[in-house]
């Protein structure tokens, strides 16, 4: 199953349009803001498809019969990018484990990548609702790589794969290598273009650097 939230209409689009926008992307607190933002809302939707139990409550002057969450997600996501769309989902699952991936392109010198896997660390996802998130979707590759890493942790019940721009190509090959019926997607927008070096056109550039400052060096180079 997929979900385009961008294809309706909800304040969602407003903070599409600013994390776009060149001149508001100067302000990296007020992109960190707006993915968290994002990060609620997509939070706020998938927790419309969890389980509920009722549960009587007592206020001060007698009992309320209310239908909570069975059971709280776990909630992954990609360093370095995800953490502010990561700490938006924090917002409405405050008490959910929590479980982080590190991804990097390892480049060739004919000018492709590989994606490595360097470190995770989650908790036992047996059983559990899974939320992996990462900004952007651009080949797909550290999604479909960071859900299988993941997966050593144990199987979950089910999988929400959270990005807010995806690029088309990168969709399909996260469609096809995931498996139908546990993973759903939940995605912001759709671009067309993805250039040969696998930034999304449109897009919105990097959004590591966009929140926390142009990267350093890698160790590993």
């Amino acid at each position: 199953m997929i979900r385009i939230l961008g294809k309706e209409n909800s304040l969602l689009n407003q903070y599409l349009s600013e994390i776009r926008d060149e001149q508001i992307q100067k302000d990296s607190w007020r992109f960190r803001q707006n993915m968290e933002r994002i990060g609620a809302i997509f939070a706020y939707e998938i927790s419309k498809t969890l389980c509920y139990e009722k549960q009587e409550v007592i206020t001060p002057l007698g009992t309320a019969e209310v239908a909570v969450m069975a059971s709280r997600p776990v909630i992954a996501t990609i360093l370095r990018a995800g953490l502010p769309l990561h700490a938006g989902f924090l917002y409405f699952f405050d008490k959910a484990e929590n479980a982080f991936i590190t991804a990097y392109r390892r480049p060739h010198k004919n000018g492709k990548f590989d994606i490595q896997i360097e470190y995770a660390s989650s908790p036992d996802l047996e059983g559990k609702i899974l939320i992996l998130s990462d900004p952007m979707l651009a080949t797909g590759m550290s999604m479909v790589l960071a859900y299988k890493e993941l997966l050593t942790k144990g199987k979950p019940a089910h999988t929400h794969i959270v990005s807010v721009i995806a690029s088309a190509e990168g969709l399909e090959y996260t469609k096809k290598h995931l498996p139908t019926g546990s993973v759903t997607l939940w995605l912001g927008a759709v671009d067309d273009e993805l250039t040969a070096q696998s930034y999304i056109v449109p897009g919105l550039g990097d959004a590591g650097d966009l929140a926390f400052g142009e990267k350093m060096t890698s160790l590993l180079d």
